[in-house]
């Protein structure tokens, strides 16, 4: 089936919210079988956007609409849409009623009410976080058309639970089930053409993706029991792990920090951050994850050098003769941090963020990561070019550099002191 995705919304066109809606779709349609082969953003204007709807019908066998289900008078996407497909609308009691256990104690408008006006007929998807269902029909020449909200926080789980589901049923094989093997340490070209030829299957299927700083490879399979899927599966993932070796740092994990606050929770294990260039990021990063205060102990940021002097003992000599910007500094501040913690483990973090600052020696970019486990210390040199990508990429490349430390401490891994895509570069 060929599928298009109308995003409404005039604040989209006029750059003061960026469309991410459309990649969110987007990346739910291909692993269950469905080709996207148009996308289009339409202001709130509701000429253009039926003429945008009637190319889309007469083209594709799905159209997706994000955004305008809203309650204000430019929210008008539920409306042209039915009126295109030749459908009335009509309240649905269901959705009224969670309106209104929504609202109340509060003033309960009638803009709010429309939201309940549904196309006659149709499959209504429950809005589990907002107020405006979203909702799924079969026009007269049986074409499909599902309408979801336009923030995220709505649309992502209407998307996954109810849309997705609706587009496909009738059809064969459809339990779906997709593994996330996330990878730090290598690019998503390189490992691209590492498993190009698990790439290159029908079911299950293999993508790669690349994030700030890091990728995952999705595998997704379809059958006729979710079971079945999840069987087919599990030895792609294997292979994959096999392949990726200690890149893989977890299988449907959300992030690093959440492998790493994982790990040192199963193992009983602490940490405490001493920050310079990274202004804290790391413990936010650790702390963003539920459950980490059983494994945090504390954070400081010291920018100063006086401060690194006086709240973690690093020597003034070191700093006069080698700069905050040295291994030797950062050795210090992971022992220092440690040591005034009681954790297992201290982490030390000083570089050189830019966009300024930096020198021919010291050049933007350079940072040094340095891990205390109270007996050895382990320091990693950090060299990123930030052009096009700026300090918060930095500051959060430095972050995962330390994360990805103690997960190799943790796990009794080599390459402690080898920064992300070193190796990489060398087998390349």
């Amino acid at each position: 089936m060929n599928a298009e995705i109308i995003s409404v919304g005039t604040e989209l066109l006029l750059g003061h919210t960026i469309n991410t809606d459309a990649s969110f779709v987007a990346r739910e349609l291909s692993p269950v079988g469905i080709n996207l082969l148009y996308a289009c953003t339409v202001g709130d204007n509701p000429e253009r956007l039926k003429t945008a709807i009637d190319t889309a019908l007469r083209r594709s066998d799905i159209l997706i609409t994000t955004g305008g289900l809203g309650p204000t008078g430019d929210d008008l996407t539920k409306e042209t849409a039915a009126a295109a497909a030749g459908k009335k609308l009509v309240m649905h009691r269901e959705s009224m009623e969670h309106i209104e256990r929504y609202f109340q104690g509060r003033t309960l408008g009638e803009t709010q009410k429309k939201q309940a006006m549904l196309p006659e007929g149709c499959t209504v998807f429950p809005n589990d976080v907002g107020t405006a269902p979203g909702c799924g029909f079969r026009t007269q020449n049986g074409k499909l058309v599902a309408m979801l909200p336009g923030p995220p926080s709505e649309l992502i789980p209407m998307l996954k639970h109810y849309a997705v589901p609706f587009l496909l049923q009738g059809s064969e094989n459809a339990a779906i089930v997709s593994r996330i093997v996330r990878v730090f340490g290598l690019g998503e070209g390189y490992v691209a053409e590492q498993i190009a030829d698990l790439c290159g299957r029908a079911n299950p299927t293999c993508a790669t993706y690349a994030k700030d700083g890091e990728m995952f490879v999705r595998v997704t399979a379809r059958a006729e029991t979710a079971e079945k899927a999840e069987a087919m599966c599990r030895p792609v993932v294997e292979d994959l792990k096999g392949r990726l070796g200690d890149f893989c740092y977890g299988i449907d994990v959300e992030s690093l920090e959440d492998a790493v606050v994982r790990l040192l929770t199963e193992k009983r294990l602490t940490v405490a951050t001493a920050e310079s260039c990274t202004g804290g990021l790391l413990a936010k990063r650790i702390t963003d994850i539920p459950g980490s205060s059983a494994v945090f102990h504390m954070g400081v940021v010291t920018y100063a050098n006086e401060i690194k002097a006086k709240l973690l003992g690093v020597p003034e000599e070191i700093l006069k003769q080698y700069g905050a910007v040295s291994p030797q500094t950062a050795r210090r501040m992971a022992v220092g941090v440690r040591e005034r913690s009681g954790s297992d483990f201290g982490i030390g973090i000083t570089g050189i963020a830019g966009p300024g600052g930096g020198t021919p020696e010291k050049p933007v970019g350079l940072v040094y990561l340095a891990l205390s486990d109270g007996k050895d210390v382990w320091v990693r040199e950090m060299r990123r070019s930030a052009r096009g990508k700026g300090r918060g990429y930095l500051r959060f490349l430095a972050a995962s550099n330390a994360l990805d430390m103690v997960r190799r401490r943790v796990l009794g891994l080599g390459g402690l002191e080898e920064a992300a895509y070193t190796r990489e570069k060398r087998r390349g």
